[in-house]
C-alpha cells in the first residue's frame, strides 16, 4: 500500500484513504496559498461594489426612486466604474445597476436612483 502524505506539510497521513491533509490548519493553509492571487482581486472588486451599494442605499426612496447629483455621489465615494449589470429600456435609456439598486444619468449631472422590484 502506498504511503500518503499531507499536501501542505508532507506529514504522513493516517485514516481515510481519500484524506489529503493532516489537519484543518494544513487544509486551510493549502487552500489559502492556492487562491491567494485571485482572492485579492475578487476581494477588492467586491469591496468596491459593496461600497457603491451602500451609497445608493443611503438615499431614501419615494415610490422606488429618488434624484441626486453626481457631486453628492462622488462626495460619498461612489465609483462609477463598478456596476453589476446594465438594463436598457425600449426607449433606449440605460440604467446602471449595483445588484438591485440602480441609477439613470439625467441632464445637468443629475441621476435618478431606482430600486428593481
Amino acid at each position: 500500500m502506498e504511503e500518503r502524505s499531507c499536501l501542505e506539510c508532507g506529514e504522513k497521513l493516517i485514516g481515510r484513504i481519500d484524506k489529503k491533509y493532516c489537519s484543518d490548519h494544513c487544509r486551510n493553509a493549502y487552500n489559502n496559498r492556492l487562491n491567494k492571487d485571485s482572492k485579492n482581486l475578487v476581494r477588492n472588486i467586491n469591496n468596491k461594489l459593496r461600497k457603491n451599494y451602500r451609497i445608493l442605499d443611503s438615499f431614501p426612496l419615494k415610490e422606488g426612486k429618488t434624484r441626486t447629483t453626481k457631486m453628492r455621489l462622488l462626495d460619498k465615494g461612489f465609483d462609477f466604474e463598478y456596476i453589476t449589470n446594465l438594463y436598457t429600456t425600449k426607449k433606449g435609456s440605460t440604467y446602471y445597476f449595483v445588484y438591485d439598486l440602480g441609477y439613470l444619468p439625467l441632464d445637468n449631472d443629475y441621476f435618478m436612483i431606482v430600486k428593481r422590484e
